[in-house]
């Protein structure tokens, strides 16, 4: 798109969502990925782990940064249901589990972003809130069993079956949902 012709932007993720929201966008990006352990202090306000799993990714990226006119972005997501974190589940059962909890609740989605140059880092996150329709037990064993949502934060991904089937109402973006806010990346990459 219209990024400053100086600015190459890295993504430091192995998400193919967030690539296809990048491609979707026509921000033009390679990827660089780093094996980065994904822990944060117990007392973390719950809106503030992903930013700084976002900056944490980053520090432990930064060596991937070939030249100073690369911009590194990484990113993480949560879902948040009252003040717990709902991570990736662990198995089936526990997919099973964060789904049943999820249904026919709001929670909310928080996604954290970090761009990071040999010069400067910036550290932002992008806040929505989801309202799910009532999920049936058979809907959600179905679910699970045929989308095998390990990988995902809460244990379903907006543009699946869930998403388009049971989620009545958000309010942020939909992309934020997806595990990139584009529409600030780009903003901020464009004053970076």
């Amino acid at each position: 798109m219209l990024l400053p012709p100086d600015v190459s932007l890295v993504l430091a993720s192995k998400s193919p969502r967030r690539s296809y929201l990048l491609e979707q966008a026509g921000i033009p990006f390679t990827i660089r990925t780093a094996e980065v352990e994904e822990v944060y202090p117990p007392e973390t306000p719950v809106l503030e782990v992903a930013p700084y799993l976002a900056r944490l990714k980053a520090e432990g990226a930064r060596h991937l940064l070939r030249a100073d006119n690369e911009v590194l972005l990484t990113a993480d997501s949560v879902v948040i249901l009252g003040d717990e974190i709902l991570g990736k589940p662990r198995d089936r059962a526990h997919a099973i589990e964060i789904l049943s909890r999820l249904s026919g609740n709001r929670h909310t989605v928080v996604t954290g972003c970090c761009l990071q140059s040999t010069r400067k880092q910036l550290v932002f996150s992008s806040t929505a809130y989801v309202y799910m329709n009532t999920v049936r037990p058979e809907e959600i064993v179905a679910y699970v069993d045929r989308y095998r949502p390990y990988d995902k934060a809460g244990a379903y991904a907006i543009q699946e079956w869930i998403g388009l089937a049971k989620i009545r109402r958000i309010e942020g973006t939909y992309p934020t949902i997806m595990g990139l806010p584009v529409d600030m990346v780009y903003e901020r990459l464009l004053d970076f």
